[in-house]
């Protein structure tokens, strides 16, 4: 206990040393914007602290205590490049390292471009982002390092109107991120970066609305979620997001299950490219290998990547509420093998059933899908009810879970889980209600870990409980029109106080006795002013 204390206290720390950073930097500038200078520095710093660690471990490991490869010199490093970039993905010139370019900014020291002339910080940061995403060109992690400073603008107006306070602010930024206490590069027990980037992209959300949230979920509903679809597993086999934002949901496996519990891989698409490259660099920052992710940017329902991939056997996914999609308006679509088994398609300004097909079509036999759902597509008629009715008159469906009103950054609803199976015992559904399992923090909810606990016990034994969850036949279900809202099958406490209607008679016959009481004695009053006697006329 005294060991999580510490690390707890670490962590609060190392946030409070986050906050400070980001709050001295951004000024004016809208904090969903700027946390990608923020990540970005985090990035630039871990990759080149990781490269640095490999290096140094092998020399050590050979006898050569002495070797520090950020004090070698380029032409040196050079003849190791081919190798490293084999090994590791990537290069980085001792030079180009994060801390020879912060070094050697606060000398206030220029660079020499190859012609002789002077090149200012911006400039210098701009040549090292080229260098690193050039040196996985025409190796197999070109993808993953491909355009991954894109959003690191070291001329954007948002750093400074003028390139003197643009490197200002520059050198601010690297100074600030250098002095936190990251800890090792290789303490998966606990993952300063990782943890840095979830508290950075937690904080922004918060503060960006719904721009924030939308690529964004909460940690506790990504463990929720992770949960939901490991019960009863160690490890999984590969792990799938067709809308991955950032990342947090793919990254909680290893969280929940432990180091090296997802065997072959993190797969996931992201059609926001600033978010995708988010995503990638969480991965990076999280120690997954190259090797061990594909992240992909673009419309997964019109333009899937992974169909060689598939079938997973854990997808978790917080897809965009009700957004629009092609629909009937794409002739392909209805033959499209995710869609075509409901015989419809989802509505064009709602395209939440399309993820869901998505998923279903590619889900393992022995696999689980939780997905995060907008309440209306549980009870809606038309297409949505048609494709309710497919999923459930072919057992897709093994659970439904209402989750408590403001839980996500930017938006008040109270959001569902939809988990579904290919290989259920029983062709019943659990319907759980969760909606007072929460704790509120700030200005949202929160579920703590007991909470988390509680839903996955409900669960995992699918069994009655008043009030909180109820087995429901196939039956029932068709009988209700393929009504999916918890609503409709989970009842709900009257928590109103109760009222004892003998008691209450009993308390009113009181008050009008006393209050005839009161009447007499005020009669008596007037009278004895008026100088008349009780009973006189």
């Amino acid at each position: 206990m005294a060991i999580d204390n510490k690390k707890e206290q670490e962590r609060e720390e190392l946030h409070r040393a986050i906050w400070s950073i980001a709050d001295s930097l951004r000024g004016a500038v809208d904090g969903w914007d700027f946390k990608n200078y923020v990540l970005g520095t985090m990035f630039y710093r871990y990759i080149s602290e990781n490269l640095t660690s490999y290096i140094n471990d092998g020399e050590f490991e050979s006898g050569n205590t002495e070797f520090d490869y950020a004090n070698l010199s380029d032409e040196e490093a050079e003849e190791a490049r081919e190798g490293l970039i084999d090994e590791k993905g990537f290069f980085i010139l001792p030079s180009e390292l994060f801390c020879n370019v912060q070094r050697k900014a606060n000398k206030k020291e220029a660079w020499k471009r190859s012609d002789g002339t002077e090149m200012l910080l911006n400039e210098k940061l701009e040549e090292v982002f080229k260098s690193i995403e050039n040196s996985a060109k025409g190796s197999t992690s070109e993808s993953h390092f491909k355009g991954l400073f894109d959003d690191f603008d070291v001329n954007s107006n948002k750093l400074g109107a003028t390139v003197g306070r643009r490197n200002e602010h520059l050198l601010k930024l690297l100074n600030g991120i250098a002095d936190m206490e990251l800890g090792s590069v290789k303490d998966h027990e606990i993952d300063t970066f990782g943890d840095s980037y979830e508290f950075l992209m937690g904080m922004y959300a918060s503060n960006a609305g719904k721009s924030g949230g939308e690529y964004f979920t909460p940690a506790d509903v990504s463990v929720l979620l992770t949960r939901l679809g490991t019960v009863g597993k160690t490890s999984i086999n590969k792990v799938y997001d067709p809308a991955c934002g950032s990342g947090s949901l793919l990254l909680k496996v290893e969280k929940v299950l432990g180091e090296k519990a997802v065997k072959n891989g993190y797969f996931g698409q992201e059609k926001n490219i600033t978010t995708y490259n988010l995503c990638r660099i969480n991965m990076f920052l999280h120690d997954v290998g190259f090797e061990k992710f594909d992240i992909q940017c673009e419309d997964t329902l019109i333009n899937p990547r992974h169909w060689d991939d598939e079938p997973f056997e854990l997808i978790v996914s917080n897809p965009p509420y009700s957004i629009k999609w092609d629909g009937d308006d794409n002739p392909l679509l209805i033959n499209d093998p995710r869609f075509s088994p409901a015989g419809v398609l989802a509505p064009k300004s709602k395209a939440d059933f399309a993820f869901i097909m998505h998923s279903l079509s590619w889900l393992a036999p022995n696999g689980t899908a939780a997905i995060v759902c907008f309440p209306g597509i549980m009870y809606r008629g038309g297409a949505e009810q048609k494709i309710r009715k497919y999923l459930v008159d072919n057992n897709f469906i093994d659970c439904v879970i209402q989750l408590p009103a403001n839980l996500f950054f930017g938006t008040s609803i109270a959001t569902c889980v939809m988990v579904m199976k290919k290989g259920k015992t029983d062709n019943d559904v659990l319907f759980v209600d969760a909606s007072d399992l929460c704790v509120k923090v700030t200005n949202n909810n929160k579920l703590l870990p007991e909470h988390i606990d509680r839903i996955v016990q409900m669960f995992s034994r699918r069994e009655n409980e008043k009030y909180l969850c109820r087995l429901v036949s196939y039956e029932e279900v068709k009988q209700q029109n393929y009504n999916l809202s918890v609503s409709s099958y989970v009842e709900q406490e009257d928590k109103r106080e109760q009222t004892d209607i003998k008691k209450l008679n009993a308390e009113i016959r009181e008050i009008v006795a006393r209050e005839q009481v009161l009447r007499d004695e005020i009669d008596k009053i007037i009278m004895e002013i008026e100088g008349r006697n009780p009973g006189q006329d």
